[in-house]
């Protein structure tokens, strides 16, 4: 009976073992729990929903989707280590959503020729497709993402800018000190006024240098903040008598930052973004409809009101897609240079407006780096530009100069 018994469960075990192995698994090493949580909760769970509605329609080209997200609290060693587990479980596809735990793994993921998605962090320079073959960091770069901002102003001032002063205030960190080249050499091409603007973590207090701006009075402000940095930044803009409309927020700024703002005191900030905000995206509202109708949500509804929500979304419609195509074109089983093939067939790509239309090709893993200005109108945000893909020269030129001394130094 003993014997039995242990068959059985035997039995159960390789069937489960063999159910998995059909399944298309995505491994989310994510911070869920320390510097990151103002976002990773709100996309884990879009994913997770998008999957349980992709899954319920027969998953991707008949396969089911599994989605395994693990913490990796935003430590390296801890994101190898997810890394490394979620390999060994037959995982071929990763996202780490942290530029310190992405650029630690990206040699690995290299090495191994397993797929490596990069949006939004990470480096800006692996969306050069001939030196990071498996690395795809679909969106803009944060130096595509400033350029877009620079070409925006440009548009506002008839086509010139010499003259035009513009402030960059960003926290005195790499992630705030990213776009600064690229600005430097806008400025020194367009004629415009750059003045700079550093803030000390945790950026608090922001009270000395919104006095140092007021004093300086550019005519535009981009920041480079994040989360709480945005509601501090705001406050002392009013405090110091600067319109709101004078300021341009980089794409991580939420509905969460503008309620701690407050809905009227935010009218007028802008944002860069290449995702589409709001609820009424086709698939946000089969997903309201065929999960948390029911009661079959990943999370609380009311993160459906979020950008990040919508990120989530966007971030793996792009994922979902090729990995759709690969098997569409090569079919089962799937291997890292099938998904390869599949996620540089893209073209034209937008998840059905949800986007900025994404092209990616061999040499180009980014798509195209577009994003558009959005404005809060004090209740809503209203697209202020088209998707705008911008100096396109100066950004290929740093990335090209930053991938080679990548490739430089692997030999």
């Amino acid at each position: 009976m003993r014997f039995r018994v242990l068959s059985t469960l035997a039995a159960l075990a390789l069937a489960a073992g063999a159910a998995s192995a059909q399944t298309i698994k995505y491994g989310l090493c994510y911070d869920l729990s320390k510097a990151y949580t103002f976002i990773t909760p709100q996309i884990v769970q879009a994913v997770k929903d998008y999957a349980d509605l992709l899954n319920a329609g027969g998953g991707i080209e008949g396969r089911k989707i599994e989605i395994i997200a693990q913490d990796h609290g935003n430590e390296p060693q801890r994101g190898i280590e997810c890394y490394e587990k979620l390999k060994r479980d037959g995982v071929m596809m990763f996202d780490f959503l942290s530029t310190p735990v992405s650029r630690a793994v990206l040699p690995r993921a290299m090495a191994d020729g397993n797929i490596m998605l990069q949006s939004f962090v990470g480096r800006g320079d692996a969306i050069d497709g001939d030196v990071f073959k498996w690395i795809f960091p679909i969106g803009p770069t944060y130096w595509g993402q400033v350029a877009n901002d620079v070409q925006y102003i440009k548009d506002q001032s008839k086509g010139n800018l010499k003259g035009v002063k513009i402030g960059f205030i960003y926290p005195d960190y790499a992630f705030g000190q990213e776009p600064i080249p690229v600005l430097k050499t806008l400025a020194a091409k367009e004629g415009f006024e750059l003045q700079l603007f550093p803030n000390p973590l945790p950026g608090k207090d922001q009270a000395a240098v919104w006095t140092q701006i007021r004093r300086s009075n550019p005519d535009w402000i981009i920041s480079w903040n994040l989360s709480a940095m945005h509601v501090v930044a705001a406050k002392e803009m009013k405090r110091n008598g600067i319109p709101m409309e004078k300021l341009i927020v980089v794409n991580w700024f939420n509905e969460v930052d503008i309620a701690n703002i407050g809905a009227a005191e935010a009218k007028g900030i802008k944002r860069g973004t290449n995702v589409v905000g709001g609820k009424d995206h086709p698939v946000m509202k089969r997903i309201a409809a065929e999960l948390y109708a029911k009661g079959k949500g990943n999370g609380d509804i009311k993160s459906m009101d979020d950008i990040y929500y919508n990120t989530g979304l966007a971030m793996y419609s792009v994922m979902f897609e090729g990995t759709r195509l690969a098997l569409k074109a090569s079919g089962w089983p799937l291997t890292p240079a099938k998904i390869k093939a599949g996620m540089e067939s893209l073209k034209g790509f937008d998840a059905n407006g949800l986007i900025a239309p994404v092209t990616v090709t061999a040499k180009d893993h980014g798509g195209g780096g577009k994003t558009r200005i959005d404005m809060w109108d004090g209740s809503k945000w209203v697209p202020q530009s088209d998707w705008i893909a911008a100096y396109g020269d100066v950004v290929d030129a740093v990335v090209k100069e930053q991938s080679a001394e990548f490739a430089k130094s692997q030999k």
